[in-house]
């Protein structure tokens, strides 16, 4: 299947260096290219496409409020929005995620990384390099987050460890491995946890167990 983007960038270079990227691929197209946060929200619903590769900074409305349009929007349910920034620890990449966002990469990431991690968002995974989150969240999340329908206290023990471990950067092989579960299991799991905790994907779920406590920075 061919994963359709959609790239938001407000510096036209950047974009058409993107473009080439990502034409390059076989199993990608580039259906359409927006200078700003606005344009990318119109474009994400008139092109339907898979993933937006969104920038932080942009004129009109920047990428965390793109971000967050495109997650609230229902028609646009399996959209996946994977956010760019200059440096690993711009304090936005906290709000992203809590708007939506499946992932982050910075800008200076070799090209065959950004194509596996558009397949990876696209396929519904999220994209979170462990070492970065826990030092953004360590530094931005202490500010108070809009309430949420459930917390880890409705998760079952089980469904506690499998929630620190996803924190923590593990796929669901991992997970398997690190608790003596079936991969099938371990993926059921994290199913059941972001459904109790109304939870995008798993860049939602890491956001949820590091407000709450179940894991501090510093323990990845």
């Amino acid at each position: 299947m061919t994963i359709r983007v959609l790239l938001a960038d407000d510096q036209t270079l950047v974009r058409e260096a993107f473009a080439l990227l990502v034409e390059s691929a076989r199993d990608m197209e580039v259906v359409g290219q927006a200078a700003s946060g606005r344009q990318a929200v119109r474009l994400a619903r008139s092109e339907r496409a898979d993933l937006v590769v969104m920038d932080i900074r942009m004129p009109d409305l920047d990428g965390i409020e793109a971000t967050r349009l495109i997650a609230a929007d229902e028609d646009l349910a399996g959209v996946r929005v994977l956010v760019l920034t200059t440096y690993d620890t711009d304090e936005n990449i906290v709000e992203a995620l809590r708007a939506g966002a499946s992932g982050f990469l910075v800008k200076d990431t070799r090209p065959a990384e950004l194509l596996d991690a558009i397949r990876t968002v696209a396929a519904g995974e999220s994209l979170l390099s462990p070492g970065p989150t826990a030092r953004l969240i360590e530094r931005f999340l202490r500010s108070p987050s809009a309430p949420r329908t459930g917390g880890p206290e409705c998760l079952s023990d089980r469904e506690r460890e499998v929630l620190s471990l996803v924190a923590r950067g593990l796929n669901n092989t991992e997970i398997a491995e690190a608790l003596g579960l079936s991969p099938l299991t371990a993926k059921t799991h994290v199913s059941r946890i972001m459904g109790k905790l109304a939870a995008r994907d798993r860049a939602q779920l890491v956001i949820v167990a590091y407000e709450s406590g179940l894991v501090t920075p510093g323990s990845v």
